[in-house]
């Protein structure tokens, strides 16, 4: 389910074998030697329809799986990626329970998905509902991300070195000349490396630079900011044979009280929408895991009972377990699938048996990921 490289927290095997064998007993004590806990699933009846209406569903509802399943790892990596603490997991609350107890204690919510409705129907209306609340957070975090790179820029502006850095609590009126015709002021950011070059070069860079202009406003650890004074006429030709000389003029800078006025402003309003957007996207995406893990699961339970119908026939009569792996007993996870296979390996006919130990000859008849009976993995990551 996931694309992090973590291990997941916890995983599932979902499992649905035919009532007639008893198997709780077998599941309960033997599998894994008994370290596994076993939990009843409850599995509604549905309105079956035909069979070839379950064989469609059955496809259908194996690619819903997989994309509600990449939604959920999506969230997860926004709400781990966004987290202020990263060495702390966000809360996995669905239904305002623990995902593990909604999970394990599963009731199926009648008065939202009623039973009396086609399985088509229910499919469309879970898938619906969960492809929507994915879209929004799609939306809702590159909202965030558009904010948070306007902040980051606004904090460069604020915090970065003369270059790029805002200059409207460096300036002052009276280093420009305003309201001229003919003339105007250029800022120059001058590497500290270069600034005798600088001093000796810049009046003779271009026609008609006042002499004796270039005037020293502030200095960092890199650079050293002039303002230098010429006619408007040869201001281009100047900031490009400036940057010859590898100068930065910062003719992104044009004095007025309103462009100062709004640099002023610039850095607050930026984090307050970057804040903001922060505190949009965390509500929507955990609402969003909720909502779609809820889905999610009423829709691995509907896929459940259409394959166990599927696999072992009408009346639907089958038992129906969450095996739970987390922790050091995740490993054993593979282990138990096998222990499965040898004990109810013959659910899946004798052309299953007969190629048991060698599945890979049987996986070139049928899907790859074929189980002599109902099986299904759930990771919460």
């Amino acid at each position: 389910m996931s694309s992090s490289s973590n291990p997941p927290l916890a995983q599932y095997l979902i499992l649905s074998l035919p009532q007639s064998i008893n198997a709780h007993e077998w599941l309960e004590q033997s599998l894994n030697n008994g370290l596994s806990p076993l939990y009843n699933l409850k599995v509604p009846d549905f309105q079956t329809g035909t069979l070839d209406s379950l064989v469609t569903e059955s496809e259908e509802l194996a690619k819903i799986d997989q994309q509600l399943g990449s939604s959920i790892s999506k969230i997860i990596d926004i709400l781990n990626s966004i987290n202020d603490t990263p060495s702390k997991t966000f809360a996995r609350i669905v239904q305002s329970k623990l995902v593990y107890d909604y999970i394990q204690n599963f009731n199926w919510n009648t008065s939202k998905y009623r039973l009396d409705k086609s399985i088509n129907f229910l499919v469309k209306l879970l898938s619906g509902e969960a492809i929507a609340l994915d879209n929004d957070v799609r939306a809702s975090y590159q909202n965030y991300q558009t904010a948070k790179s306007n902040f980051l820029a606004a904090d460069r502006k604020k915090n970065g070195d003369l270059s790029i850095k805002s200059l409207h609590e460096i300036v002052k009126p009276e280093q420009f000349v305003l309201d001229s015709e003919h003339l105007t002021t250029i800022l120059i950011a001058v590497p500290n490396n270069l600034v005798n070059d600088f001093k000796g070069a810049y009046e003779t860079l271009t026609e008609f630079v006042i002499p004796r202009s270039a005037e020293l406003i502030a200095k960092d650890q890199e650079f050293s900011l002039f303002t230098v004074t010429l006619f408007k006429k040869f201001q281009n030709e100047f900031i490009n044979s400036s940057r010859e000389r590898k100068w930065h003029p910062r003719n992104d800078f044009v004095y007025s009280e309103e462009m100062l006025n709004n640099l002023r402003k610039e850095f607050d309003l930026t984090k307050a929408n970057e804040l903001k957007s922060k505190n949009e996207l965390i509500r929507l995406a955990k609402t969003a895991y909720s909502d779609i893990m809820a889905n999610w699961f009423h829709l691995k339970v509907i896929r459940v009972y259409v394959e166990a119908v599927l696999r072992y026939g009408l009346p639907p009569q089958f038992d129906n377990y969450l095996i739970k792996f987390e922790g050091n007993n995740l490993k054993n996870l593979s282990k138990a699938k096998k222990e499965l296979i040898a004990k109810f390996g013959y659910l899946g006919g004798s052309d299953y048996t007969s190629h048991s130990s060698n599945l890979h000859e049987y996986a070139s008849l049928v899907d790859a990921d074929y189980e002599p009976f109902v099986l299904y993995d759930l990771e919460i990551n």
